[in-house]
């Protein structure tokens, strides 16, 4: 199991992307959270098997807010077991 924490910039909050996100994450395997942060960034934390977490950041990259995303920095570790399912969160 890994742990996968992304990092999306670009026009990310106010467009959808963390619905977007959740929606998407229903698709796969995986547990973590979406949410905004304080620099316009939009984080994406979760865990899974590696392939489900590929698919998973595959598929927001194609999906509708890829016109929005300008970079994505990605962060691998392993998985710390500590999410029930994947939501949205506002901390």
């Amino acid at each position: 199991m890994k742990r996968m924490q992304v990092f999306f910039s670009g026009t990310v909050q106010g467009v959808g992307f963390r619905f977007t996100a959740e929606r998407l994450a229903r698709r796969f395997p995986v547990t973590g959270f979406v949410r905004n942060l304080d620099d316009g960034r939009v984080e994406v934390t979760a865990e899974g098997e590696e392939k489900a977490l590929v698919e998973f950041l595959g598929a927001i990259r194609e999906s509708g807010m890829k016109n929005y995303i300008r970079d994505i920095e990605a962060h691998w570790s392993a998985a710390q077991g500590c999410f029930g399912r994947f939501e949205i969160t506002y901390s």
